[in-house]
């Protein structure tokens, strides 16, 4: 095992807190993991990781090695990844998550031409609006809207997505418009109950980001419920503008408190910084970012 592998070896355990997650992910067994830990530390003469049964916890010499040789490696797989992506003829096989209507609407169009492009991949599209993780599952590649945490994931941006508030012509006809966010107490507002925060909308008020506490007669866990409950004139809802636009196009929904819309948030293409699809990812991150569409 030469010494690239035993260094790569420890910053897994470091990054994923034990020789077996380590083990996992690097596709090695945990008799490995450990055996290359055992001559890097030999080889440098210093304990870098303190062994317990449970968990692997760095010592301050360890924690000082990982970060010199964890930028040194995200250096050489970088490097690594920019010689591989211009290569006439990639080849493998892309394993790719996004969201369910993102997906099936920017998503596939976007393989298809990437195939058509590179003959030789493959991409596998898990469609799905749970979180995945990227780190212990088997996810090469997601596309993920808003910020985005520190972590060793590295990203490409993709572009951002406005959000908005609409309802149909029916409801605006019988209850008015909101002029104003904090009009909105005084509204039927539809809410998503998959996710923990739907009933709080954020807005930009006076230069400053508000979060405006919402409630309605109805809710659901369906977003396409929702959508059609909109159009049913059963009260407003917010959402990405891409999703909607059929429905302003048609006349069937328009938007309100346009004036006081939260900045979008950004979208990207999220993927493990070591991994051996690392250039795979990256080379479909980069397609990505040239070929989508405005949202």
């Amino acid at each position: 095992m030469d010494q690239l592998q035993d260094i790569r070896a420890f910053v897994a355990i470091v990054d994923l807190g034990s020789q077996s997650a380590a083990a996992r992910q690097l596709g090695r067994s945990v008799q490995s993991i450990s055996r290359s830990l055992g001559v890097l530390e030999r080889s440098l003469g210093v304990q870098l990781i303190r062994r317990t049964t449970r968990r692997s916890s760095t010592t301050e010499v360890g924690r000082s090695y990982y970060r010199r040789v964890q930028a040194a490696l995200a250096e050489l797989d970088a490097a690594g990844a920019e010689a591989s992506s211009q290569l006439d003829a990639p080849r493998g096989l892309l394993r790719v998550a996004a969201p369910v209507q993102f997906a099936a609407s920017y998503v596939v169009p976007l393989v298809a031409a990437f195939m058509q492009r590179y003959p030789g991949m493959e991409v596998d599209l898990t469609a799905s609006d749970r979180f995945v993780d990227l780190i212990e599952g088997d996810i090469d590649l997601a596309i993920r809207a808003g910020e985005l945490p520190d972590s060793e994931l590295a990203a490409r941006r993709l572009g951002a997505l406005r959000l908005v508030v609409f309802g149909a012509p029916a409801y605006f006809a019988r209850h008015g418009r909101p002029e104003r966010p904090e009009d909105l107490a005084s509204h039927q507002c539809l809410v998503r109950t998959t996710h923990g925060n739907d009933a709080h909308w954020p807005f930009s008020v006076d230069g400053r980001l508000a979060r405006v506490k919402v409630s309605g007669r109805f809710r659901a866990d369906s977003t396409s419920a929702l959508y059609a409950a909109v159009t049913a004139g059963m009260g407003l809802f917010r959402t990405p503008l891409w999703q909607i636009r059929p429905l302003l196009d048609s006349g069937q929904a328009e938007l309100v408190l346009t004036g006081f819309e939260a900045p979008p948030l950004p979208l990207h293409a999220v993927w493990p910084a070591a991994r051996g699809s690392f250039a795979r990812a990256k080379l479909f991150a980069d397609f990505a970012a040239e070929h989508l569409p405005p949202l």
